[in-house]
């Protein structure tokens, strides 16, 4: 999930002309396209004539004399969110500059929506509940058709995921083991999705099943009460106490902070497309081919994370099992912000240095 929003799953509604400070001090400009996929067929049986996926990539891929690319590296983006999220002065203006870890005169910088986000397709497109119900198979698979085929990239430096692209980074690391040489999953479990973690989701998504405005999704309007239980749930989910405490130190802020919040959501979410992409974690679980990862894996989680908190302490078992991986908590401070501490890569960018350094540099 994302932290555009108060984290989690909240949309990315900043644009790529909010990126300025990273394209100028890389001297490049970002270019956008959409890379199409005939009858792509899904996990459910379902097939879409003409799967869009849209993105947006920075710098050149460069090869070695045996035509490897050796540069490219793939950021994915949390449920809700979209690749233009990573254009956020905290995460682009740290990493995408001169002489920064990523910097794209070094690195050739993809990053995709995926489907049902962003600019891909979704089903407010038109469809509606006849959209194929997707999951992340489905996604991983379109990423992979789109680095492939789409971008003609043969290898990847490095993928990097944030909550819903973390739990996608695991799986590219199995379902591809010798395509990449490096992960970094920022903000999730390589496990399937249960405890309270799956309960807050089940809650949106029968929050939104349940409205009788939602017509088994081919509504007119939106249906508001669904949309405001969405929006409760993407608060909570990507809240972070201290920082929170910080901002709202009175009821009247933070009565004010919920206000606000809710009408932004209210304003722009879609009721089709936050269900579909909540529910497509339904079959995600890696966790028992952990060890076909040959990947190097910096695994880097927050302590005031409440989809993932670190006190269940079951993530060491699970990091054990990879072969080349290391787990990292960040401790919660002033400068940390819960789930959302993934797109602020002035708190973890010094384990991204120590991944790129024990990987090649």
């Amino acid at each position: 999930m994302v932290s555009p929003r108060c984290a989690a799953l909240a949309f990315a509604t900043a644009l790529l002309a909010t990126s300025g400070q990273a394209q100028e001090a890389a001297g490049l400009q970002p270019r956008e396209g959409d890379f199409v996929i005939g009858s792509f067929r899904f996990q459910s049986g379902e097939v879409l004539q003409n799967l869009r996926l849209h993105y947006t990539t920075l710098g050149v891929p460069k090869r070695d004399a045996q035509g490897q690319v050796t540069n490219a590296v793939l950021i994915l983006h949390g449920t809700g969110g979209s690749g233009r999220q990573f254009f956020r002065p905290q995460f682009a203006g740290v990493l995408f500059i001169a002489g920064g870890l990523l910097d794209p005169a070094k690195y050739f910088i993809i990053l995709p929506d995926d489907i049902g986000h962003g600019k891909s397709s979704k089903p407010s497109d038109g469809l509606r509940a006849r959209f194929p119900h997707y999951d992340y198979h489905d996604m991983v698979a379109a990423e992979h058709a789109l680095v492939t085929d789409g971008l003609h990239v043969n290898h990847l430096r490095l993928v990097m995921g944030t909550s819903m692209g973390c739990m996608h980074s695991f799986m590219w690391g199995e379902e591809y083991p010798d395509f990449v040489d490096a992960l970094m999953p920022l903000a999730c479990e390589p496990m399937q999705i249960s405890g309270r973690n799956r309960i807050w989701r089940k809650m949106l998504i029968d929050g939104i099943r349940n409205d009788p405005a939602w017509h088994d999704g081919n509504y007119r309007n939106e249906p508001q009460m669904a949309l405001r239980i969405a929006a409760d749930m993407l608060a909570i989910a990507g809240s972070a106490p201290r920082l929170m405490q910080k901002e709202y130190p009175t009821q009247a802020d933070a009565d004010r902070f919920l206000e606000d919040f809710t009408a932004k959501e209210l304003a722009s979410l879609d009721a089709n497309d936050i269900l579909y992409q909540v529910d497509s974690s339904r079959d995600y679980d890696p966790s028992a081919d952990l060890g076909k990862i040959r990947a190097h894996v910096m695994w880097v989680n927050s302590a005031d994370d409440f989809i993932n908190p670190p006190d269940l302490g079951i993530a060491e078992g699970l990091a054990a099992k990879i072969p080349h991986g290391r787990y990292v908590v960040i401790p919660a401070s002033d400068q940390t912000h819960g789930h959302g501490t993934h797109t602020w890569a002035a708190v973890w960018k010094s384990y991204l240095a120590e991944l790129l350094e024990e990987t090649g540099g």
